[in-house]
């Protein structure tokens, strides 16, 4: 007769054994997936220090061409071509030193009373190539009268570079109350000293060369004004 093994809580089979365990299997072990072993990549090393280096390299530019700048004058008003600067209608501006002849700002007082060669805009910034002196504007087709001026005959503040009518007075007959405007925009392009009750006031006055017989014979008997243009500046 056979005889089957018997546990000791009545009749219960044998527990696993420990290989048969499901704890054996569920330890760290148990738990742990096979991982593959790493592979180095020294192209993305090398493409990172590039990449540290070069912004390293824009950052030291930038700051380079911040540093590098120079102070300019800007127009800020319109002036058209012919007529004088003005130091009113000019101001600084900070700008990038990029070469160009930008006229600066420490020279501002020479040149305010030059003449614009083009119509300048505001925001322009002013170069030597878009002015002249007012003896630049003598071109073909224009003349320099020289008039001699008693008091009263042309304005006080009256100054090279500046705009003026040239005005024929009367002649000193009875009835004659005819006056003629014999240059519209004459450029004055020097001026003495005004007189008071002494020698007379010199003026040079650049016309049209058709303007300058007329205005000449009307100069030599004493009937010419000169009336100042304020509008032109």
């Amino acid at each position: 007769m056979r005889i089957r093994p018997t546990s000791a809580r009545g009749g219960e089979p044998p527990a696993a054994t420990s290989a048969e365990s499901p704890a054996a299997l569920s330890g760290p072990d148990g738990r742990r997936l096979p991982v593959s072993p790493r592979r180095r990549r020294p192209d993305l090393a090398a493409l990172a220090v590039l990449l540290i280096l070069g912004g390293t390299a824009a950052t030291i530019t930038l700051m380079l061409n911040g540093s590098a700048r120079v102070s300019a004058i800007r127009i800020t008003r319109q002036v058209t071509a012919g007529q004088p600067l003005s130091r009113a209608g000019m101001e600084e501006v900070r700008i990038a030193d990029t070469g160009i002849d930008y006229l600066p700002w420490s020279q501002r007082a020479s040149y305010a009373q030059r003449l614009a060669l083009v119509t300048l805009l505001p925001g322009t910034l002013l170069t030597t190539q878009m002015t002249a002196t007012p003896s630049e504007e003598i071109t073909p087709g224009k003349a320099r009268i020289g008039l001699a001026l008693k008091p009263g005959q042309s304005p006080a503040e009256l100054k090279a570079g500046q705009r003026v009518q040239v005005i024929s007075l009367p002649r000193q007959e009875p009835g004659d109350r005819r006056t003629t405007v014999l240059a519209q925009s004459a450029l004055v392009d020097a001026v003495s000293d005004p007189g008071t009750h002494g020698p007379p006031r010199l003026v040079n006055v650049i016309v049209d060369a058709a303007l300058s017989p007329r205005i000449a014979a009307y100069a030599s008997n004493g009937q010419i004004v000169l009336a100042y243009l304020p509008a032109a500046h």
